[in-house]
């Protein structure tokens, strides 16, 4: 059995191999002669325990191997294909020893080293010494004797104590099992594949095998305090009563049992059956595993059998278990072998298993070596949601581990808390402007009653609906493969990170894209419109969120909530969010990620010729054959297209050739064990395959070649961009993604250039408002002032570009020469009127121009 000498007790397999390190130990080719040979010859075998030399009974060969003899033997390899055998430090080497007769069954098998590892009196040269400290004495000796071949270091796992972190020893001893015989193992197999366990990986593979190996489990412990085990037995041994109820102890002892511990019951005896020649039964000393208590959890928390047999028989085996991957070998094998030996079914119907969270190393957190950061001073820093999100984000949520960083948890901050509240900023922002500029308080319209034209409000409206369906599991919006998905328990896995791409979604598309809606430059009923969408959005998203991250969105709710009578004290108190499968529109939901997927693809290629979105282009030419995408590409969803990239004109095209060329290729890492040997065949066919092959079999979705039926998901069809003639790579490209192909006409234009330099002034003009510190609420004038000798340039964009900086920035700018004489820098005034300059800034060579803007409020003074 591994021994722990810290504990001085035996321990279970399972728990053995839980804790392993890597160690070097001494390694030592020792001879051993045999007796008789003409030659002198003497087998040779390789250890890493010399300490077990002492209680050497045998040498173990290898049928299979060929072994010469030879008269200088030294190697540099590890082992020689002998090993020597000692039947009390090894179960391969009793077992070895048992089955050649070596040893006998029951035998009193010599064990030369004590409870604490020392050698007893037995071994006279080193008793008393620890048998992994004597490792290199005992080396010496058998050198003394002229039977050392080779001696040196060899590095390898070895396992460790869990509790005291000493080595464990392989030791014989007396100890309790609990027999898991062929039988027993086919039960358990059976039993399992009744169960469901997220992720089923755990279950099909790791605990499977586990099972397939199922040795007999050693239920007893060398300690005082645990449950005693109940077997009383002679000093012959030939008498054994095992106790199933105190009512059985105290009617063959007379006794009255009060508490179960051993210093209580340990001197409780029994008179022998056969007579009082033969003395008394005594308990034996041992204590259960404390493993085997917690298998038995399900029946023994409520007292069965002895009380609540109605309780336990309808509501066994439970509907679930959850804890981590290191209870495969643990307590989710106890429960279930236990429950199949005594009532023959598994102890509970569903079973999540998470990884485990490891230090930044890679190593297990440990308080003595404290490889982790205080959990305490993470949550202080970045609060207990992010650190959730964080765990639930992660692949240990896979049953997979997890190195904890801290740098993971403020990435959480940054990627979705901060954008998250920004979206709710904006809202709160763009509310108190209208209510400062006139229109009182905000009162968002009824999501029952809220409708709109616009196309991403539809779409924002439709992208909450399928979020709350997948996260209701149900509802009638669910696909048949994510119900198959999440047969039983909710997936971590798979709901958080659609709910985090929800969030990416509301705040860098739909409030990016509807900035000038949200600011009110369309209209008070359209701001109010678009106001009210994000409202019942940011609603619904919290408390669809609140599970995961609860004290965040309770803060959002509790300002969110008095803009609405007779909301819910709490959104813990509230209901969560009704699918409304009717707000759900699929194809307004691709035409948008379609749409997104055209912004990045065009963004690429801005990015792979070094062209800022700041610099305007002429036309931007979609390539896709889906009818219905290209009417909604270039009708409700031009205009965010156009102005994203920056670009004057979107032109379609269905005609898949016009700009590419196809080339299928077949996917040899799905196909090649499917198709074994017809592979090459198979593979030359489809990279033969002509333009209106391809083209034909994207349509029909399979394609038959040497009786091989393929489907679109085993050939991958490339698109080559096809460059119109007479036209460089520096003045058209193009970017696909293997559904939509964007082309980009990079030519210069001077009709573009005043466009451009516009976008540039209104983006310094927004970076002085922030560099100042102004909300979007604050009003001021912006001034400009050209700095160049000839200001017609500048003059001419100011004129051109009027409406779109007006539209942009909220206010037209003023030339410099309308600020007043009198206007100071920060609050120094006189006694009646001034205009206070909150910041000014000059830019040189922007576009060629170069000019200075202020931004300045008036402010008035009483005497």
């Amino acid at each position: 059995m591994p021994y722990s000498t810290g504990l001085k007790t035996p321990l279970s397999n399972s728990e053995a191999k839980g804790t392993y390190k890597n160690v070097s130990d001494p390694e030592a080719m020792v001879t051993f002669p045999v007796i008789g040979d003409q030659d002198n010859a003497a087998f040779v075998a390789w250890t890493t325990t010399p300490w077990t030399l002492p209680c050497n009974l045998a040498l173990c060969v290898n049928p299979e191997f060929v072994y010469l003899k030879v008269h200088d033997y030294v190697t540099d390899d590890s082992g020689t294909g002998i090993v020597h055998c000692a039947p009390a430090f090894g179960e391969d080497d009793y077992r070895v020893c048992l089955e050649n007769k070596i040893i006998e069954q029951g035998e009193g098998l010599v064990v030369a080293v004590d409870e604490d590892g020392l050698f007893t009196e037995k071994i006279t040269h080193f008793f008393g010494r620890y048998v992994k400290d004597a490792d290199k004495d005992i080396i010496e000796a058998v050198k003394a004797k002229g039977r050392l071949v080779k001696t040196g270091s060899f590095t390898h796992e070895y396992p460790f104590c869990p509790r005291s972190d000493t080595p464990l020893l392989n030791r014989a001893l007396p100890s309790w099992f609990m027999r898991v015989d062929e039988q027993l193992k086919e039960q358990l197999l059976e039993n399992t594949k009744e169960t469901r366990w997220v992720p089923s990986h755990v279950k099909d593979k790791r605990f499977h095998n586990w099972l397939e190996n199922a040795r007999d489990w050693c239920i007893s412990r060398s300690r005082f305090w645990g449950t005693p085990l109940p077997i009383w037995i002679s000093d012959d041994g030939e008498e054994v009563v095992v106790m199933d109820s105190v009512d059985k102890l105290e009617k063959l002892s007379g006794v009255k049992v009060f508490d179960l511990h051993r210093h209580h019951i340990d001197q409780i005896t029994i008179p022998s059956s056969r007579g009082p020649e033969f003395g008394v039964l005594r308990r034996v000393e041992d204590v259960f595993d404390c493993w085997f208590e917690s298998g038995s959890m399900p029946y023994a928390y409520i007292h069965y059998p002895f009380e609540n047999k109605e309780l336990f028989e309808k509501n066994f085996p439970s509907d679930f278990v959850a804890e981590g991957l290191d209870q495969t070998r643990g307590w989710f094998y106890t429960l279930m072998v236990l429950s199949t030996a005594l009532f023959g079914k598994p102890a509970f119907r569903n079973l999540i298993c998470n990884g485990l969270v490891l230090a930044e190393d890679g190593k297990k957190m440990s308080k003595s070596e404290k490889n982790y950061p205080p959990p305490l001073e993470v949550i202080d820093e970045y609060g207990a949601d992010a650190v959730r999100l964080y765990l639930i984000n992660s692949p240990v949520v896979r049953a997979e581990p997890l190195r904890f960083r801290k740098e993971g948890v403020l990435g959480v901050v940054k990627d979705v808390f901060l954008p998250w509240y920004n979206a709710y900023r904006f809202l709160v922002q763009n509310a108190k402007r209208l209510e400062v500029e006139g229109s009182g308080p905000f009162v968002p319209t009824d999501l029952a009653t809220l409708r709109s034209s616009n196309v991403l409000d539809q779409w924002i409206h439709s992208a909450t609906q399928s979020l709350v369906c997948f996260v209701r599991l149900g509802d009638g919006c669910l696909s048949a493969l994510y119900r198959k998905l999440l047969t039983c328990l909710f997936q971590h896995e798979v709901v958080v990170p659609y709910l985090l791409k929800f969030l990416d979604n509301l705040t860098n598309i739909y409030v990016r894209f509807n900035r000038k809606r949200l600011k009110g430059r369309t209209g008070e009923d359209d701001c109010h419109i678009a106001l009210s969408t994000l409202y019942n959005v940011l609603l619904t998203s919290c408390k669809a969120m609140t599970p995961f991250t609860p004290f965040f969105t309770e803060t959002l709710y509790q300002n969110l909530r008095k803009a609405r009578e007779g909301s819910e004290e709490s959104i813990h108190y509230c209901s969560f969010p009704e699918a409304d499968g009717t707000r759900v529109e699929r194809r307004i939901e691709q035409s948008v990620t379609r749409m997104m997927t055209v912004i990045d693809l065009a963004r690429n290629i801005r990015e792979r010729h070094k062209l800022p979105l700041k610099t305007p282009l002429m036309e931007i030419t979609v390539v896709h054959p889906d009818a219905e995408f290209l009417d909604d590409i270039t009708g409700k969803l031009r205009e965010y297209v156009l102005e994203e990239l920056n670009v004057r004109s979107l032109v379609p095209c269905n005609d898949t050739l016009k700009y590419a060329s196809l080339k299928a290729e077949p996917d040899f890492s799905v196909l090649g064990k499917r198709l074994g040997k017809s592979m090459r065949l198979v593979a030359k066919e489809v990279k033969e395959m002509s333009q209106q092959d391809i083209l034909r079999f994207e349509e029909a979705r399979k394609l038959t070649i040497a009786g091989h039926t393929l489907e679109l998901t085993d050939i991958k069809i490339v698109r080559v961009f096809k460059r119109p003639d007479g036209l460089k790579d520096t003045e058209i490209d193009a970017n696909g993604d293997g559904d939509v192909l964007v082309l980009l006409d990079l030519r210069p234009d001077d009709s573009l250039y005043e466009a451009g330099v516009a976008r540039e002034i209104v983006n310094r003009v927004q970076k002085l408002r922030k560099k100042s510190g102004l909300e979007p609420t604050d009003v001021v004038e912006v001034y400009i002032e050209s700095l160049d000798k000839d200001e017609s340039a500048l003059q001419q964009v100011l004129s051109s570009q009027e409406q779109y900086i007006k539209d942009t920035i909220g206010s037209s700018l003023l030339p410099s020469r309308l600020m007043p004489s009198h206007a100071v820098i920060r609050n120094v005034m006189n006694d009646y009127f001034v205009q206070v300059i909150l910041s000014d800034e000059s830019f040189q060579n922007v576009s060629k121009l170069s000019f200075k803007i202020s931004l300045a409020r008036p402010a008035l003074k009483f005497n």
